[in-house]
């Protein structure tokens, strides 16, 4: 097997265009992780680095984004808001595409799709600009989001100046990437945006595997309270059992069966035919979890605030109780992060799969669902269909999301460790390989070059 991989990858240096393009994209995959530790005038990146390396991320919402970032938020670096703002503001537009019939009908027209990239860049600055202050803040006051740490973070006297530079810088930096990952899309190889991502996330595995080692081989002579019999085993068949099923579930779908008849366009007759149409069940991808986590970022610090500013004591106690139960991890926690994924997941499919317009494409093209009727009856089972298997891939997401919340907090495994065995970071890594992979395979095949996976391609010609 490492003979055939060790063959494929010398093969990609021999096609002059695919060996371009690998080089132009690890070339600005280096720029993006230089963004990530060229920090910003003015903030002392040490004094935050070295707690986060003493104290960790903590396994929060900031640890999240600061492993999206590639740890570019611990060194106060250009790219600490790293792409997710315009990812954001790409799933809003996406969203309000589906729903506000104005921006509906300006996709389907001629350059409307310009116009709506165009939308999202704009929004992709409100982003930066919101969240670059709220960054702003928490470094200017970095009491209330890193407890333990004593040393000053901002070395500008002036706040207004300290703000300005540090959101414009921020902001910049954002768009840098989003530019740069444009550019990987289009003159590279595999999706730029997601390539960003990805490489902050291996980025972070080089500390997980010091995190692991030194779960079982504490530094100093220290006894570990783990056994690798037992926890390391453990580890192990989970890792492997989480992303095969991860590859599984990302490829997986249901193949719905369609006939196409005798028709006849002009004075060309066109034969009928049988194909297939693919229906992912996890089509949603990783946006329900994103979704869950961007709106359980506010439920905390709200009660937290209100906790210190109700007036009556019934109601201080009342938001002091949501305070501590509404923590990361907790049961509340968990319970309303699983019924938010599942409930993402529907409304995902809902707004982005239109079976009515499926239906009415397929009649149009004198297709049909064998034993189904054409039109109404073909949009109910494609409803129907869609909905089941929404289930299975929605029931996957969350078992996905809240293992390393469980490993985290119940078995006391670092967050550094945990993330690489389940949530967010795991299907965005595993999806965006498989797609490069993809990408890589029909660039080998064009040359008649076998790919990565030669058996598999070979199954798949008959």
């Amino acid at each position: 097997m490492f003979r055939s991989i060790a063959s494929t990858l010398s093969n990609c240096f021999k096609i002059p265009e695919l060996k371009s393009r690998i080089w132009f994209t690890l070339g600005l995959l280096a720029v993006c992780r230089l963004m990530a530790v060229i920090r910003v005038p003015g903030l002392n990146g040490d004094a935050l680095s070295r707690f986060f390396k003493s104290h960790g991320d903590g396994g929060g919402m900031l640890g999240m984004y600061n492993t999206f970032a590639g740890g570019a938020f611990e060194h106060c670096a250009i790219g600490s808001l790293g792409i997710m703002p315009y990812i954001s503001a790409t799933i809003i537009i996406q969203l309000l595409t589906a729903v506000v019939p104005r921006l509906s009908k300006l996709v389907r027209e001629e350059g409307g799709r310009t116009q709506i990239i165009k939308y999202g860049r704009y929004l992709t600055v409100l982003l930066c600009i919101g969240q670059g202050i709220y960054f702003a803040r928490s470094w200017m006051h970095p009491q209330g989001q890193f407890q333990g740490l004593t040393e000053k973070l901002v070395l500008i006297d002036n706040p207004y100046a300290y703000y300005f530079v540090a959101v414009t810088v921020m902001t910049a930096g954002t768009m840098l990437l989003m530019w740069l990952g444009e550019q990987i899309t289009e003159r590279g190889i595999g999706n730029g945006v997601s390539l960003v991502i990805t490489i902050g996330i291996l980025a972070r595995l080089p500390r997980a595997v010091t995190s692991l080692v030194d779960m079982f081989h504490p530094a100093g002579g220290v006894e570990s309270n783990y056994h690798f019999a037992g926890t390391g085993v453990l580890l192990l068949v989970l890792l492997v059992v989480v992303v095969g099923g991860v590859i599984a579930i990302t490829q997986a779908q249901r193949k719905i069966p369609v006939q196409y008849a005798q028709r006849a366009v002009g004075r060309k007759m066109y034969a009928g035919g049988t194909s297939f149409m693919p229906l992912r069940v996890n089509y949603a991808g990783v946006m329900p979890i994103i979704f869950a986590q961007s709106i359980l970022m506010f439920p905390q610090p709200v009660c937290g605030w209100l906790a210190l500013h109700a007036p009556l004591g019934v109601l201080r106690d009342s938001f002091q109780w949501l305070d501590l139960q509404m923590g990361y991890g907790s049961g509340i926690y968990l319970t309303l992060y699983s019924a938010m994924i599942l409930f993402f997941s529907y409304f995902w499919v809902a707004t982005q799969f239109n079976e009515i317009q499926i239906a009415d494409d397929l009649k149009k093209n004198g297709g049909y669902i064998p034993g189904v009727r054409p039109g109404q009856g073909t949009s109910d089972y494609l409803h129907h269909a869609m909905s089941r298997i929404t289930l299975a891939g929605a029931i996957f997401l969350t078992v996905i999301a809240t293992i390393p919340i469980i490993l985290g907090k119940r078995l006391q495994i670092p967050p550094d460790v945990a993330q690489f065995f389940g949530g967010t970071s795991i299907l965005i890594a595993v999806g965006v390989l498989l797609d490069t992979m993809r990408q890589v395979e029909s660039h080998l095949m064009m040359r008649h070059y076998d790919g990565f996976l030669k058996k598999g391609k070979i199954r798949g010609r008959f």
